[in-house]
């Protein structure tokens, strides 16, 4: 079994050697660690000190691409060369590296496919009471959004199996990390979660300008998935909305004319025709989502079967990890390989 650890990096020369320290080198189940490095643009010499300590593994962006399409990337890059599990962490060090063999062994023995690190932001000290309250609430949208229980949705600090990276789609251009939650809830994928505690902060996000553009971001992000895998509970609802808005001004006015007092209230009538308008056009959009929802149904199932073609198809369920896989022989024979050099990192 061949773990990567993915490393999306952003101008972390400073910190990138203390998350090469920390990434264990033997775990239990697997065979082989690689690491890999995802140059996002990095304009300091990120890459030169990751290559220092040994790292042979690099996916590399002319221009800053974002945290969405490096993982895409790092995904891509992580099948191709035969990975059965892939762990993202990230270059800025607040991950627990040394659980990274905590984190993949769910997945090892085949009792999740995704495993998601728990922050507990409730106890990190860097995290103000108003950002933990929307971390919380954060996570209960995704929850519903999904049908999880996971505590903290936004950690990026996951380990995934190759057969659900085969089955996720990332399509956000922001962050990955609440879109591939909804996916995974919806197609039904088993996920877990790890309690972990934090690093120190080490610098401020780069992800996000403020946390009120992260709100909007994100909202937007969940917003798009829910409609696009529940898209009956959303114009469903929309259509009940207006229908109770047309049938408040029409029950007036028919009052009115059984009382013989109907005069000019003509606004009532306006009112509800509006609301009637409203209720066609949500049952219309309901009958056009789910026809896309049929297409993107179908479209996804052949871009899984073109990928198992591209990458080899899924590795065998639990309890047979340690056996060889029907697809290593449709691997890709150009592996880069070589020990990670850690000596220089622990100064």
């Amino acid at each position: 079994m061949k773990l990567f650890v993915q490393i999306p990096c952003l101008n972390e020369e400073e910190t990138l050697p203390l998350v090469l320290a920390t990434i264990p080198r033997d775990i239990p189940g697997v065979d082989e660690i690689e690491i890999l490095v995802v140059d996002d643009g990095s304009t300091d010499d990120t890459v030169e000190v990751a290559r220092r300590l040994g790292v042979r593994h690099f996916v590399h962006h002319a221009r800053t691409m974002g945290l969405a399409r490096s993982f895409r990337d790092g995904v891509d890059y992580a099948l191709r060369h035969g990975a059965d599990i892939v762990v993202n962490t990230d270059g800025d060090n607040q991950y627990p590296q040394e659980r990274i063999g905590d984190l993949v062994m769910p997945v090892v023995l085949g009792d999740a496919d995704i495993v998601i690190a728990d922050r507990q932001t409730g106890t990190i000290d860097h995290f103000s009471p108003l950002k933990k309250a929307l971390q919380k609430v954060g996570s209960e949208v995704v929850n519903f959004a999904a049908g999880t229980d996971l505590p903290d949705a936004a950690s990026g600090f996951r380990a995934y199996s190759r057969g659900a990276l085969l089955r996720l789609n990332v399509v956000t251009q922001f962050s990955y990390c609440m879109e591939t939650i909804i996916q995974a809830g919806n197609k039904r994928l088993r996920i877990q979660s790890l309690p972990v505690t934090t690093n120190a902060k080490t610098r401020e996000s780069r992800l996000f300008t403020s946390m009120w553009q992260h709100i909007a971001k994100s909202g937007q992000a969940i917003s798009r998935s829910y409609v696009m895998y529940k898209p009956h509970a959303v114009f469903l609802t929309l259509g009940l909305v207006f229908a109770v808005g047309a049938a408040v001004p029409f029950g007036r006015y028919a009052v009115l004319l059984a009382t013989g007092t109907p005069g000019q209230h003509l606004q009532s009538i306006v009112l509800g025709a509006t609301s009637m308008v409203g209720v066609l056009l949500s049952f219309a959009l309901l009958v056009l989502a789910d026809l896309q929802r049929t297409n993107r149904v179908l479209l996804e199932d052949t871009l899984e079967r073109l990928k198992e073609v591209q990458y080899g198809t899924t590795t065998a369920p639990a309890g047979s990890a340690a056996q060889p896989s029907a697809r290593s022989t449709a691997r890709s024979t150009v592996r880069p390989t070589g020990p990670v050099d850690l000596s220089a990192a622990v100064q």
